[in-house]
């Protein structure tokens, strides 16, 4: 048997959300986005697949998803909100300052780490969040 991932759409009725079609749109742009695009961004990509979606409903479509543990919120010190469906697999950010691009990543040294130092210090880790703050290095640097 192998395993199928589940949509934000499966998962908005899994938890008993009423999926109107403004929120199935929402839903498709959010799990379809590379980026971690914040409302306004989500509104044009939205709105440019149905004209009838306003920017209040996706704020309020965000808020739904996110209260119900489908999606998470990220504050990249840019001072939007951005967005990203819960991941399957734990990952980090990396965050270029600059160009405000946004890179996953996974690192088992620094998961090890985490779980030691939570460890040393009588915790067991049960969730983290670890952004990286960077510019890019000059040629030759």
């Amino acid at each position: 048997m192998t395993y199928v991932e589940k949509s934000l759409e499966e998962l908005c009725v899994e938890r008993g959300m009423r999926m109107t079609e403004q929120r199935r749109v929402i839903a498709r742009v959010l799990e379809g986005s590379a980026d971690h695009p914040d409302v306004e961004e989500l509104y044009r990509r939205s709105s440019a697949i149905d004209s009838r979606i306003s920017i209040s409903t996706v704020y309020r479509t965000v808020k739904l998803f996110e209260d119900a543990g489908i999606i998470e919120r990220h504050d990249f010190r840019d001072g939007r909100s951005r967005y990203e469906t819960v991941p399957d697999e734990h990952h980090d950010h990396l965050i270029d300052l600059k160009h405000g691009h946004v890179i996953e990543f996974h690192s088992p040294e620094i998961e090890a780490l985490q779980e030691r130092i939570a460890r040393e210090h009588g915790f067991k880790l049960v969730d983290h969040r670890l952004e990286l703050y960077g510019i890019p290095l000059k040629e030759g640097e």
